[in-house]
């Protein structure tokens, strides 16, 4: 039971973690954490739209979130680094803040929904789920679903690829809450199978193998049609 309450409270501080950053690092398009305990220390390492805005003038705002890191959720000798995200649309940190930020401009959640959705379709992803929930009509609060491509909720392939994130705004009739879940282009179904097309330099060295093993059977075939030719001709003028 102990073992389960130290992997709980882990996750527990993880999840706060995630949460204080996306916060803090709001402006500079915060896209994830990744957080490995190593020996010397704790490696952090965030993802960002604008790392320069992570970092700060001569690495102060990256001291200061050090600095904070270790007081407020004791985290020891914590390492930061920080790394640019290359493509926004396959993130969906960045896509669900996106939403967020479009319902509370007054945006439509019908039109914000389909937007980011064909925005992350275009950027090349598999798969892409939107759900949108609060009172988005009327006073009793429900969701709306908005997918594309393949999108597989179960498996090793859901586990070990898939990307999701849940951000939640404040509007005038109430909270809302934004789910994204995004299967990226580099993503492996077992399933999916790919055909290779044998290499012509292989094939022809096979054949260059095959014609010099064969050649001592067909000189042994010659030599013995020579001598039994030879044999034939003196019984005859015998």
């Amino acid at each position: 039971m102990a073992v389960v309450k130290h992997f709980i409270s882990k996750s527990k501080k993880r999840a706060e973690i995630d949460e204080f950053l996306q916060k803090k690092l709001e402006k500079a398009g915060y896209g994830g954490v990744n957080i490995a305990e190593t020996p010397l220390g704790t490696h952090i390492v965030i993802y960002a739209m604008r790392p320069g805005l992570v970092i700060g003038r001569s690495g102060e705002t990256i001291r200061e979130l050090a600095k904070t890191l270790e007081e407020k959720f004791g985290i020891s000798n914590p390492q930061i680094s920080v790394s640019e995200i290359e493509v926004p649309e396959l993130n969906p940190y960045i896509v669900a803040t996106r939403i967020a930020s479009a319902l509370e401009r007054g945006v439509h959640f019908r039109r914000a929904g389909f937007w980011a959705l064909n925005q992350v379709m275009e950027a090349g992803a598999l798969g892409v789920e939107i759900i949108i929930s609060g009172k988005l009509r009327t006073e009793r609060a429900r969701y709306e679903k908005f997918r594309a491509g393949y999108l597989p909720k179960c498996g090793d392939p859901a586990m070990k690829y898939m990307r999701k994130a849940e951000v939640h705004v404040q509007l005038k009739p109430g909270i809302y809450g934004v789910k994204v879940r995004i299967m990226p282009p580099e993503a492996k179904f077992p399933d999916k199978l790919e055909i290779v097309e044998a290499a012509t330099a292989g094939t022809e060295t096979i054949a260059e193998e095959k014609e010099t093993a064969g050649a001592p059977l067909k000189e042994f075939e010659k030599e013995a049609e020579e001598a039994g030719g030879t044999s034939d001709e003196e019984e005859a003028a015998k």
